[in-house]
């Protein structure tokens, strides 16, 4: 939601552009994470985790070049950017919970030992 606020003072000449892009690596990062939830096996799970830190480090990179046009001030940034990052540490703490985790594959092979 902060992107979306943010975005929204932004320049109209943006809004095909940068504005757009924002707000598509925002969504796509919780998108991905709620699809890949769906998915039967951890690993196709991590897949989606994968790219939503990729859509987390796209946001970054789009921030600091908003940042840097003066679309956000330094305090805006620092705000927006610390709920990416938390959000960047959260889907992390996840990925490498569920990398630890067996698939019903391996959880097969190691009761039949």
């Amino acid at each position: 939601m902060a992107v979306y606020r943010e975005t929204r003072r932004w320049p109209a000449a943006e809004q095909y552009g940068l504005t757009s892009q924002a707000r598509r690596s925002a969504y796509s990062a919780a998108a991905n994470i709620a699809e890949g939830a769906a998915k039967r096996g951890s690993r196709e799970f991590r897949r989606f985790l994968d790219i939503s830190l990729g859509s987390l480090s796209e946001l970054s990179y789009i921030l600091q070049l908003a940042r840097d046009l003066r679309y956000l001030k330094p305090e805006e940034w620092g705000e927006v950017e610390a709920l990416r990052d938390h959000a960047g540490r959260l889907t992390w703490g996840l990925y490498r919970v569920i990398d630890r985790t067996p698939t019903p594959a391996q959880r097969k092979v190691s009761v039949g030992t």
